[in-house]
């Protein structure tokens, strides 16, 4: 991995460290690029209780991004810093918020549809609901959040915590997973949700975004098939999810299946199969790929 985009800090309320500490361990462990993007403040309307660990307080922003920028300064040509903020696409207050953002030099957003409307008084996404109305509401918004251009990716796509039938769950995602296609944005497979069992990554979401030609989720679903994370363990079925991103020229895929072809694992034992896929991951500068292209030449 060569960035990270997804970094809270313990402004947030509901993480930990300062981002002093981030950027150490994020240079010890090879990152070109560390975003830090905690939950963005909003100082223009009433949420509730300021000390509900939900996001940063409105006072903390100046401070937050003045951080940054002096951690940047600090390590120029090291690591890039960038300060971002992860956001929700609320229309009453869209425009107020970028605003509120570029008064404080924030430079990228990610998407983290986490309430509908605009919050105050309506549905928390993860929580569980049956409703295909609600659904399709978290697909309209999250569409017309896209469509503005403005954020980076979207962060944990499938929170929504829909316990309602296949179908519609398959018709409204697929109109999501359409959209980030057509606008090129980004699709997040959270790992945080993925390390403590949440409702996300969610399997049907991830099949339905590769199904959609999406080859990060075709690489993602083989992932989560190998390591059992929200499914059966599938060495199998991860393989072949892997091949579909590989053929398309997904270099960590061609990385994964190459490993899997070294190993004999979900496919038979193939030194020349390992091969052709390292290589082609090597030449597209996965460092894994070289090392092990390189062994494999000795």
């Amino acid at each position: 991995m060569i960035a990270n985009y997804h970094t809270h800090t313990y402004r947030c309320g509901h993480a930990q460290g300062h981002e002093r500490e981030y950027a150490a361990e994020a240079e010890k462990a090879g990152l070109r690029t560390l975003g830090f993007s905690d939950h963005t403040p909003y100082d223009f309307f009433d949420l509730g209780p300021r000390d509900r660990p939900i996001r940063m307080k409105p006072e903390e922003l100046p401070e937050y991004a003045a951080s940054l920028r002096a951690l940047a300064e600090e390590y120029r040509g090291r690591l890039e810093i960038l300060p971002g903020v992860e956001a929700e696409y609320y229309p009453k207050y869209f425009s107020r918020l970028l605003e509120l953002l570029r008064e404080n030099g924030i430079r990228y957003m990610l998407l983290g549809q986490h309430f509908l409307g605009n919050e105050a008084g309506d549905r928390y996404c993860g929580a569980p609901c049956s409703e295909g109305a609600a659904l399709a509401r978290y697909v309209d918004q999250s569409i017309e959040a896209l469509e503005t251009g403005l954020f980076t990716y979207f962060a944990h796509p499938d929170l929504f915590r829909f316990t309602g039938g296949g179908e519609t769950y398959a018709r409204e995602m697929r109109r999501l997973c359409r959209a980030a296609k057509r606008t090129e944005t980004p699709l997040e497979l959270n790992l945080l949700g993925l390390r403590e069992g949440r409702n996300y990554p969610d399997e049907r979401f991830w099949r339905i975004a590769a199904e959609e030609g999406n080859t990060k989720a075709q690489t993602y679903l083989g992932m989560m098939y190998n390591q059992g994370a929200g499914v059966e363990q599938s060495p199998e079925k991860a393989a072949i999810w892997y091949e579909k991103a590989a053929r398309a020229g997904e270099a960590e895929a061609q990385l994964f299946l190459a490993a899997k072809y070294y190993s004999g694992d979900g496919v038979p034992f193939s030194y020349e199969e390992a091969l052709r896929w390292y290589r082609s991951a090597a030449q597209k500068g996965l460092t894994e790929a070289q090392i092990a292209l390189g062994i494999m030449y000795m």
